[in-house]
């Protein structure tokens, strides 16, 4: 159960990750580093769990 909720808390880091890098103004885009940014921390956490 343990490795089970690990992997729970590393995915919702790596959903925060993403929409942090998509959050914006609504009238506003998204700038391309911010959202390649929220992407490769994402991407980091979901490979150091194996996930």
């Amino acid at each position: 159960m343990s490795q089970l909720e690990e992997q729970v808390s590393t995915l919702a880091e790596a959903v925060r990750a993403l929409a942090h890098g998509l959050e914006s103004i609504p009238s506003q885009d998204n700038p391309p580093e911010e959202v390649a940014r929220g992407a490769r921390l994402a991407h980091e956490l979901l490979l150091s769990q194996g996930l």
